[in-house]
């Protein structure tokens, strides 16, 4: 396909505007897909696309009038629509010497001109009953006309300096011009098995649909191509990862295993038992593990990890524990050392808040071999992190991290075992099509006498009577405030200033608080004072999310509720409820919008994380879940993984058939296919290779 400035009215200026919007040939302007439409017919009753207060219909002028004012020209137009009604257009501009704005107006808007006008209704008060807001207008046999009115209306996002009306002329040029050499990569067997539009008819009813139908099927067409070419890219990188030897092996020694094990203080669920021989069956395997284990809170999937992990440094090998935030991962260092209490296993944090001089000795450490597991954050990635013999990644809570950057931590050694974990479960068919190169396990069993924890929104008075009533029974309660950003030092101030507050209101407890900004040493003293019940109440920020076993804590009070992701109000209420006891989890709100009550009535309505796993990614879309958007993974122009699940569902289907028919697109009617998803995914993720 030729560059931009091909297009009618697109030279080197306007060309550097289209390239802010990545688009630099013609193929990247048809592949713009809008981000809504209007509906301009003049007989559209209200549809999907058409507001009550929308306003697009033929007019004839009647007269117009010039009012002049003090720094501002005011232009009026009397309108009748073909039914008689009268209607009234305002334009304000600003007065420019010897110019006149509205010369252009004048000559269209002539008595008995007719022109097509599109706006808004205006409720204001007018002599005549109706009064509209312009936002566009068009003589009515004018070319103009014919893209911009009287049909359901692309409308697109775009960058300033352009506007819809010229970008819709361009896109009317590049259909008209280009779209006979846009090539079709879709298998045509597929394309007649679910009856889909062909590119060239699909692209067409994107950007001009004649009806509400052609357009569902042409997006139902673009949404099966995006979810195809990802789902056949994952399948590929899986079997890419599959025939790899790894060059090395693991024997259960059970020096450490057993010691491990005879420490705990509970035995293992079947769930964990059923997952471990998953994983060591894998790091056995003479392949590369690439396995993501998925479990609700508390099911215990830190110390699944743990198992792999010492397996690993048993038999001589380094392992890598990566943490999407600093404060987990001081939370997961906190654990791990007080699971490992008397065994032979040297751990090291590592994080953009470690000293100087113990980062110096952290590298130095596991460059010679002398460290064992490290824990850290996005600065395990860094160059200047070395190993002498890694074998072992795990990445937890991996739905916050992109594909590049789990990638980049792998590329740290050569045909490494990765484990992934998730609290936050996906449906199965989400699993198969997105974490394709992942074998999963699931960990669907809570440890032996848990009880669900009831939830409720209620004020704080009420949360605050709950907390003292359960202290004065012995028990222990967290209560938590919002903290965006560990580094924001007014939020920080302002959860300071309410423990002072809380302290005051309960003083017949001891109340101690926890927050990201203290040192990793005053969190771990913090928290095992709240263990050994020296503490009655933990004021906290979410540095508390994962991790905490306190089976005594029975109230989560959880402040400013309306702030926290659903998944996140998930993972504290996990906190409690860990005992045999009655728990609480208690969401206070202050300025609740109506998403953000939607999801403390989802939270409060059930425990399962898999119901709240899919309300998460109805409520948040797939990005920020599946850990895609930060790095560019999964940027689908047209799909959304909740609206078109049916198609997803396609996807997987046909992909997996793809994969059994011709798994090295090698047929003629494959190449178009095959070259597209070179295109995409062989450079961005540095995975595909067909061979």
């Amino acid at each position: 396909m030729p560059a931009i400035t091909n297009i009618k009215g697109i030279g080197p200026a306007k060309a550097k505007l289209f390239a802010q919007l990545d688009l630099n040939t013609v193929s990247d302007l048809l592949h713009y897909y809008p981000r809504t439409y209007q509906d301009r017919r003049p007989d559209a009753k209200l549809s999907a696309f058409k507001r009550a207060e929308s306003v697009a219909g033929i007019y004839t002028v009647i007269r117009t009038q010039s009012i002049p004012a003090k720094a501002l020209l005011i232009f009026k137009a009397f309108l009748r629509d073909d039914a008689g009604n009268l209607t009234e257009a305002v334009w304000f501009k600003k007065k420019i010497r010897r110019f006149d704005p509205f010369m252009q107006m004048r000559r269209d808007f002539k008595p008995d001109a007719k022109l097509w006008i599109i706006g808004k209704r205006d409720d204001k008060s007018s002599f005549f009953s109706n009064k509209i807001t312009v936002e566009e207008y068009y003589p009515v046999n004018s070319a103009e006309a014919k893209i911009n009115a009287g049909r359901i209306t692309p409308v697109y996002s775009l960058t300033q300096g352009l506007t819809n009306k010229f970008f819709r002329a361009a896109q009317f040029y590049a259909l008209s011009e280009y779209l006979q050499e846009e090539k079709e990569v879709l298998p045509p067997e597929l394309t007649q098995k679910r009856n889909l539009l062909n590119i060239r008819q699909a692209l067409c009813a994107v950007h001009f649909p004649k009806s509400a139908s052609e357009l569902e099927s042409a997006r139902r067409r673009m949404v099966y191509e995006e979810f195809l070419l990802m789902t056949m890219a994952w399948g590929i990188k899986k079997r890419q990862t599959v025939r790899r030897e790894k060059g090395y092996h693991y024997e259960i020694k059970r020096t450490l295993l057993s010691k491990f094990k005879n420490n705990l203080e509970y035995t293992f669920t079947k769930a964990q038992v059923r997952v471990i021989n998953e994983i060591f069956s894998d790091m056995q395997k003479s392949v590369p593990m690439t396995r993501l284990v998925q479990g609700d809170v508390g099911s215990g999937k830190t110390v699944v990890a743990l198992c792999a992990m010492l397996l690993a440094v048993e038999n001589g090998y380094q392992c890598a524990f990566m943490a999407p935030t600093e404060i987990l991962a001081t939370q997961h260092f906190i654990t791990l050392n007080r699971y490992l209490k008397g065994l032979d296993v040297k751990v090291k944090l590592l994080t953009s808040k470690t000293p100087k001089k113990e980062k110096e000795n952290a590298l130095k450490y596991l460059a010679e071999g002398k460290t064992d597991i490290v824990i850290g954050t996005h600065s395990l990635i860094e160059d200047s992190v070395k190993f002498k013999n890694l074998k072992l990644i795990i990445v937890d809570e991996q739905h916050r991290f992109g594909v590049k950057q789990r990638a980049k931590l792998r590329a740290k050694a050569e045909f490494t075992d990765m484990l992934s974990m998730t609290a936050t479960p996906i449906p199965r068919t989400f699993a198969l099509a997105f974490y394709g190169d992942l074998d999963v396990s699931t960990i669907d069993q809570l440890p032996p006498g848990r009880q669900p924890v009831q939830t409720e929104h209620l004020s704080e008075t009420k949360a605050f009577e709950t907390v003292r009533s359960e202290a004065e029974k012995g028990r222990q309660a967290y209560i938590v405030y919002p903290l965006i950003d560990e580094s924001d030092k007014l939020e920080l101030k302002a959860a300071v200033q309410e423990y002072e507050r809380i302290k005051r209101l309960m003083p017949q407890f001891k109340i101690a608080m926890i927050h990201g900004a203290m040192k990793s040493a005053e969190k771990q003293k913090i928290m095992e004072d709240f263990l050994l019940k020296k503490t009655d109440i933990l004021v906290a920020t979410p540095v508390i999310e994962v991790g905490i076993d306190v089976k005594n804590a029975t109230v989560m009070v959880i402040q400013n509720a309306e702030r926290f992701g659903l998944a996140s109000l998930h993972q504290l209420r996990g906190r409690v409820g860990r005992g045999s006891e009655k728990s609480y989890c208690i969401l206070v709100s202050q300025h609740a919008s109506t998403v953000s009550l939607e999801r403390i009535n989802a939270i409060c309505k059930t425990g399962d994380g898999f119901k709240i796993g899919e309300k998460d990614l109805e409520l948040r879309g797939p990005g920020e879940i599946l850990g895609t958007r930060q790095s560019g993974d999964l940027e689908f122009k047209a799909g959304d993984i909740i609206k078109d699940k049916d198609v997803l569902r396609w996807a997987v289907e046909d992909r997996d058939w793809l994969n059994a028919d011709d798994p090295l697109l090698q047929k003629p009617q494959h190449a178009a296919f095959k070259q597209r998803l070179m295109e995409l995914y062989q450079k961005q993720w540095n995975i595909i290779d067909l061979g």
